[in-house]
């Protein structure tokens, strides 16, 4: 246990440590004007409370990633504990705590506008492209496994609950920030809160024994296709870092009521999802007797984390239990999901300059997002949702990036911090191409690792190209 406590205590003294330097980074001005005040609407521009802002950013960035993500991770070994911890800390936290404050001090805007902002119209054109279509895989997966689930536990047919989630997302979609999600996800959000502590617990005072970190070795039943290196900094995402989270900051980034509520509500929201993600993987690994036990198990079931939920919160916490494991596999999803068709709507309407005040034009919008959704609803999209994973940490790429030339114009010397980053994410998703049997197939062999390197060599360079020109032009910060 020493491992995991030693994680824990590490991440709650970086929201403190690492969080006040990034807050220092970033110049916080407890007294400079937020969208919130200066462009409220009664839509999307609403101020709100600090605690209520913090709680829906952590259900809208969660989703089932810090569960099921961490329970894949898990099946490497301890090894699992450092990626939470170090990549919470000092890619996660910083990607979500800096993009947000980015956004925030541009009038709220989505990702692909700042993205533009900061790398280049190439670079806008691309994220307007690819971003959107995200959020609606994003809201259509999150149409099927809940439906799917909820059919398996009820007697209610699956179409009835797909027809039932979308009608609930169309209406979280176009109803004011402040009346269902303002309303109801701080409920859920406490809740999600209030699962980890109970599996903590379980962990301090039940016959559990967390593994501890001896080695790095890769000790997954497959571990000759998925190598640690890039496959584990794919798979443990939302608690580690995800590209996702940087397209919910700016629905919140146009909520928070003074520069110094981005700390908590971004920075913190981050460190709380990967505390929640350490839990898990420690408890998947501890309530199987260990790394070894919890691979046989995934290996017969094919490796469903979600099977894994449900049998560890039933035995553990029995009708307690089972309440929160469909609060983490059904509801968690749920809210990720209209958010995402939410972020899809703005992020249309950023890109159209199309004014989100009036419902009619906020329906000109979410009508033929949602008719997109419910068509890939009904597809077989197994293949194109394995690669959703990449796409994820892809975008936590340009997102990285966009940082890093954000704190280059601001002449901060501290840019670094987001350089190394975004160069190690750029290495991970381009290795990952090269050995994943998703795309190239190469294997985890010395050719496929020097491809990934010669890529993530020449995209580094021509981004810092271009960001040193925007600097020596004197683009604006």
């Amino acid at each position: 246990m020493i491992t995991f406590i030693t994680c824990l205590v590490v991440l709650v003294a970086a929201y403190f440590l690492y969080g006040g330097l990034m807050s220092r980074i970033a110049g916080i001005d407890p007294k400079a004007d937020v969208p919130s005040k200066s462009m409220y609407d009664g839509v999307d521009y609403i101020p709100m409370p600090r605690w209520r802002i913090f709680l829906i950013q952590l259900l809208n960035i969660a989703g089932t990633g810090p569960i099921f993500g961490a329970i894949l991770g898990a099946c490497y070994g301890p090894v699992a504990f450092l990626w939470i911890t170090l990549g919470g800390i000092f890619v996660g936290a910083m990607h979500d705590y800096l993009s947000g404050v980015i956004s925030l001090r541009n009038g709220g805007r989505s990702l692909p506008e700042i993205i533009g902002k900061y790398l280049g119209g190439g670079m806008h054109k691309l994220t307007l492209l690819v971003i959107p279509v995200l959020m609606i895989l994003v809201g259509a997966v999150f149409i099927v496994t809940p439906s799917q689930i909820l059919t398996d536990k009820t007697d209610i047919p699956y179409l009835a609950w797909v027809a039932i989630i979308i009608v609930y997302y169309f209406i979280a979609t176009i109803l004011p920030v402040d009346k269902i999600i303002g309303k109801i996800y701080p409920i859920f959000g406490a809740a999600l809160i209030g699962m980890a502590l109970a599996f903590f617990g379980v962990l301090l005072f039940g016959d559990y024994t967390i593994p501890e970190l001896t080695s790095v070795d890769n000790m997954h039943f497959n571990a000759e296709n998925l190598p640690i290196v890039p496959t584990l900094f794919i798979s443990i995402a939302c608690g580690a870092v995800s590209g996702f989270h940087a397209t919910q900051s700016p629905l919140m980034a146009r909520c928070v009521t003074s520069e110094t509520q981005a700390r908590p509500v971004f920075f913190g929201a981050m460190i709380s999802e990967s505390i929640i993600a350490l839990i898990w993987a420690a408890m998947a690994m501890a309530f199987f007797g260990g790394v070894e036990g919890l691979n046989d198990f995934m290996e017969a079931n094919g490796s469903n984390a979600g099977v894994v939920v449900s049998l560890i919160s039933d035995t553990t916490l029995g009708t307690v239990g089972s309440i929160l494991a469909i609060l983490g596999v059904v509801i968690a999803p749920i809210t990720s999901g209209d958010t995402a068709f939410r972020s899809a709507r703005l992020i249309v309407a950023d890109m159209l300059g199309y004014d989100q005040k009036p419902i009619f034009k906020r329906l000109v919008i979410s009508l033929p997002l949602f008719a997109i959704g419910i068509g890939i609803a009904f597809v077989d999209f197994d293949v194109i949702w394995r690669y959703f994973a990449w796409s994820n940490q892809a975008l936590s790429v340009f997102t990285l990036w966009m940082i890093t030339a954000w704190l280059m114009r601001k002449g901060s010397s501290f840019a670094v911090l987001a350089l190394v980053p975004a160069i190690f994410m750029t290495y991970i998703c381009s290795s990952f191409i090269f050995v994943s049997t998703q795309f190239v197939g190469m294997g985890a062999t010395t050719a496929a690792y020097v491809y990934g390197a010669a890529v993530t060599a020449v995209v580094s360079g021509l981004l810092m190209l271009k960001i040193r020109r925007d600097v020596k032009r004197g683009s604006e910060i």
